[in-house]
């Protein structure tokens, strides 16, 4: 596979200017670019289906009014049975509607583990200063990193299975604080993606999908111990804050 996005030319450099805090710049921009991205991530293996769009005003392009995910979802309800790594249908997608997000399904051939931000940084510059085989990464400007890893699929025992909408719920919390894990029912978007706004906010790679994607396994105890260090210095830094005053 090319490395024009991703490969070790230049890889290193680029990782070291992320981690002084400061974006790569794309090589890839453009519309040629992102189909290139797209159809690189549908060859390593992640099935691909469109997506909603940002509109003007922080709106979604999708005709519901007040959408709760605004560029951030699926066209179809038929996401799942619809995502391919078809190259051909890709193409058509991508030249057919050249505004669109596309979103990944999880739980077929990957997961995602999604983290905060600053507390997925952290954990990525131990991983790799350990030697740990990382997956894909990909960072989005409000405020997650996600971690492509290898499916946990659908264990003989079903007591050994959680769907996705259960990660979040509050009771889970006090022990993954700030995961959430994607796997089967859920979704995620693919770079490059764009969000609403008026300041160019996207969804770009860290590392790109020709990585191989690692078991989730090898990652889950860094990704949670920085999780918690990001959760304790946030709540230690609500308590230098005033009580709001209530009527």
């Amino acid at each position: 596979m090319s490395g024009t996005f991703g490969g070790h030319s230049g890889r290193q450099g680029k990782l070291s200017q992320w981690l002084r805090g400061r974006r790569p710049k794309e090589d890839a921009a453009g519309d040629g670019g992102r189909e290139a991205l797209l159809l690189a991530a549908a060859e390593a293996g992640l099935p691909l289906a469109p997506a909603a769009y940002p509109a003007p005003g922080y709106r979604c392009s999708c005709d519901r009014v007040g959408c709760p995910t605004p560029a951030r979802h699926p066209v179809s309800f038929a996401w799942q049975t619809q995502s391919t790594i078809d190259r051909p249908q890709i193409e058509r997608w991508a030249r057919h509607q050249p505004q669109a997000n596309f979103i990944t399904a999880t739980g077929m051939v990957h997961d995602v583990l999604d983290v905060p931000l600053e507390a997925g940084r952290e954990a990525l510059e131990r991983l790799l200063a350990e030697g740990v085989e990382v997956g894909p990464v990909a960072e989005s400007d409000d405020g997650r990193m996600l971690f492509f890893t290898l499916t946990r699929g659908t264990p003989e025992d079903e007591d050994e299975w959680w769907p996705c909408e259960l990660d979040c719920h509050p009771e889970t919390m006090a022990e993954h604080p700030g995961l959430r894990w994607h796997c089967r029912g859920s979704y995620v978007l693919v770079p490059p993606a764009r969000l609403p706004g008026d300041d160019g906010q996207q969804v770009r790679w860290v590392r790109g999908p020709e990585h191989p994607l690692p078991e989730p396994l090898t990652l889950l105890e860094s990704l949670t111990d920085a999780c918690a260090r990001h959760a304790a210095g946030e709540s230690a830094s609500h308590l230098d804050r005033p009580w709001p005053l209530r009527n």
